[in-house]
């Protein structure tokens, strides 16, 4: 019998918490920090590089590092243009309720070697940035599309 090895079915056998959606928006929201935000800026091919088989954690540029805060507010941003309102609903129906749980998928990443990290890096950076309901639920506000910038 032929078994086919995927780092994103490994980790889901490993931590079934968390939906596949969630790690692929993960990697959505770290590129839309990159390209749109401008955070760490960088080229798409050593962005490529940094997302795939990472083994070393000397090997990112700095100009590519992302504070686990920033990453956080890429994935609010993104959440938010995605999904709108129900963008807390969608969050949490992946198994995701705080910011910790953007932690904990990263570092599930890192530790499959499909992201990177820096030697000053901590799943505790993702702790408490910003609360759920003010972020998604109170401080939705309705804009016009014409008013959005992307």
């Amino acid at each position: 019998m032929n078994e086919i090895s995927n780092p994103l079915f490994d980790l889901m056998q490993q931590d079934d918490r968390y939906q596949p959606e969630a790690y692929e928006f993960i990697r959505m929201a770290l590129a839309f920090a990159h390209d749109v935000m401008e955070c760490g800026a960088m080229s798409k091919e050593d962005l490529a590089a940094l997302t795939r088989d990472a083994t070393s954690d000397d090997a990112i540029p700095v100009e590519a590092h992302l504070t686990g805060q920033e990453l956080c507010e890429a994935i609010r941003r993104l959440a938010l243009l995605q999904f709108g309102f129900m963008t807390k609903t969608v969050l949490n129906s992946w198994g995701i309720h705080e910011t910790l749980d953007f932690g904990e998928l990263v570092y599930n990443m890192i530790e499959a070697g499909l992201m990177k990290k820096s030697k000053t890096d901590s799943k505790a950076d993702f702790a408490d940035v910003y609360d759920f309901k003010t972020a998604f639920v109170e401080g939705f506000e309705i804009v016009d599309v014409g008013d959005i910038d992307i």
